[in-house]
């Protein structure tokens, strides 16, 4: 590369991360929402959906868009933009950073199935939305041009504000009726499903994550996509949507989407903690004054740097891969994938060592330590914040094992 396609690479890549004048304007435009967030984060887990008002608001400050195509009106930015927002916003209302997580992540997915799938889609409207619940659960019957899909999948975020779902199941062959290497996601319309509202939960209630039912739905060969089409960064969507940005594994940047929430929200609690230190009384000292809360404190917001940097560092290898024309580690993406899982777990320990120290009032009706705390839980259900399978996994690697794990 000569020194002048380095400038041009650096200018290029400057225009859709971090720096940039529309990732700041974004960035603002995220903070902005901070008091209007927490004005409506009691209504959000009351009616356990994030309220349209904040939808709207969302896709009026374009954070649906930036990991969009931009043939379809999006920005194509780099993911290190997406989730910095996300953190902003989780600060104030886990929920809401949650749903915008893994609604506006499907953006980006989209673009990786066959160009006919985002026409289907985006032919009328582009900013329409996409729900989904990835546990292979359906049922599979191929037939001529696609498949006939039935099944009930559970935790769909965010779905009462979707008019399309990505469902998972396996496409079953005579040899192998359940083999994960036959994995594909599938594209179905809000006309050939229906919604179960069954969201009844303690935590992350406003992530409005109910059920979708699909009854003998016919699902054509180009609204699916195949998990090892997404493993090995090849995809039908390529034809069109080659940049960089589409190279990325799909499960590197989706898991981020549930990650990112909960640490921003960890971030909201440490400040909500130390506003309780500057007022209660720990004998006859202020909390703030209190050794153990100060190193608490302490603790936490380096925890929570070291968390956002990893984040940000992987993301940068990665896209620094993709924009070469490389493909990325093996070893590197089982890394990655564990460094996203531990994630929850560090938030949820955390978090309970603040609750902890704020004392009886922490655990009042009302405490926003404590609705932060429920949320940071709940967020361990989620599969991709499992920590256990993904530090399995990466050991064996060290060891001198395979990878194991196709979602990397």
């Amino acid at each position: 590369m000569t020194v002048q396609q380095a400038m041009t690479a650096a200018t290029l890549d400057n225009s859709h991360g971090l720096g940039s004048s529309r990732a700041e304007t974004l960035l603002a435009a995220a903070r902005a929402m901070g008091p209007v967030l927490r004005e409506r984060a009691a209504r959000c887990r009351a009616e356990r959906k994030v309220p349209a008002e904040t939808i709207a608001d969302f896709q009026a400050a374009g954070f649906f868009r930036i990991l969009q195509p931009e043939q379809w009106g999006g920005y194509a930015m780099d993911p290190q933009v997406f989730y910095s927002v996300g953190l902003e916003i989780a600060k104030h209302c886990m929920s809401s950073a949650w749903v915008l997580g893994v609604v506006a992540v499907h953006n980006w997915q989209l673009a990786v199935f066959d160009d006919r799938a985002a026409q289907d889609v985006w032919g009328d409207d582009s900013s329409v939305l996409i729900s989904s619940s990835y546990a292979p659960v359906g049922k599979v019957t191929p037939v001529d041009g696609g498949y006939r899909l039935s099944g009930r999948w559970s935790f769909s975020s965010g779905s009462e504000h979707c008019q399309w779902a990505f469902l998972g199941a396996v496409v079953p062959t005579p040899e192998a009726p359940f083999d994960m290497m036959n994995y594909r996601t599938f594209l179905v319309p809000i006309s050939d499903y229906r919604i179960v509202d069954n969201w009844d939960v303690v935590g992350l209630q406003g992530t409005g994550s109910h059920d979708i039912v699909v009854e003998d739905a016919f699902v054509p060969e180009h609204r699916t996509h195949r998990s090892l089409d997404g493993y090995r960064c090849d995809n039908p969507g390529n034809a069109v949507n080659d940049a960089p940005l589409y190279r990325m594994p799909f499960m590197q940047v989706f898991v981020r989407a549930v990650c990112t929430a909960t640490l921003g929200a960890l971030q909201g609690s440490l400040e909500n903690f130390v506003e309780v230190a500057q007022t209660r009384r720990v004998g006859p000292m202020l909390m703030s004054a209190d050794p153990y809360a100060r190193r608490l404190a302490a603790d936490v917001k380096t925890g929570i740097e070291e968390m956002k940097l990893t984040m940000l560092r992987n993301f940068d290898a990665m896209m620094r891969c993709t924009r070469a024309g490389e493909p990325i580690p093996v070893e590197d993406r089982v890394r990655y994938r564990y460094d996203s899982a531990v994630v929850a777990d560090r938030c949820l320990e955390f978090s309970g060592k603040m609750l902890k120290a704020a004392g009886s009032g922490g655990i009042r009706t009302g405490s926003e330590l404590l609705a932060r705390h429920l949320d940071i839980l709940a967020s361990q259900a989620h599969v991709a914040n499992h920590s256990a399978p993904f530090a399995d996994n990466m050991g064996a690697v060290l060891f001198g094992e395979e990878n194991r794990d196709y979602a990397v």
